[in-house]
């Protein structure tokens, strides 16, 4: 028989164990590649689409279009438009992106500092 543990406190949604649960699918949304570099690139700057997409290389329209989507809808960038033609659209980390940024700034900040080892942990691994 398998139990599913509710931690003390913390509604089933925020339960990152439950595969129903809104947190899951909130990490989901960030946890990736894209995302992870979009924020880095944000950062406290307001950036157009295609200033975005010269900061994070080798992003493609589509997938910097998807990720700007799943940011805004979960409220972590706003995208402003403005009335011109052709329309200038600009983007910019809210408080809780500008929050979540600094989990990106550790996670870059870790793997700079163990760029090295995992290099060579691959290169024992590979041969």
């Amino acid at each position: 028989m398998v139990t599913k543990h509710v931690l003390k406190g913390l509604p089933a949604d925020a339960d990152l164990r439950r595969a129903d649960s809104l947190a899951r699918e909130i990490f989901s949304d960030v946890a990736n590649k894209w995302a992870f570099l979009i924020i880095e690139a944000l950062g406290e700057r307001t950036l157009r689409f295609s200033e975005l997409r010269n900061e994070v290389e080798g992003i493609s329209h589509k997938m910097l279009t998807q990720n700007l989507r799943m940011l805004e809808r979960n409220g972590l960038a706003v995208r402003k438009v403005h009335p011109t033609v052709p329309p200038r659209v600009e983007y910019t980390l809210t408080e809780p992106g500008r929050a979540l940024r600094a989990t990106v700034d550790a996670m870059c900040g870790w793997t700079h500092q163990y760029l090295g080892h995992i290099e060579d942990a691959r290169s024992r691994f590979d041969a």
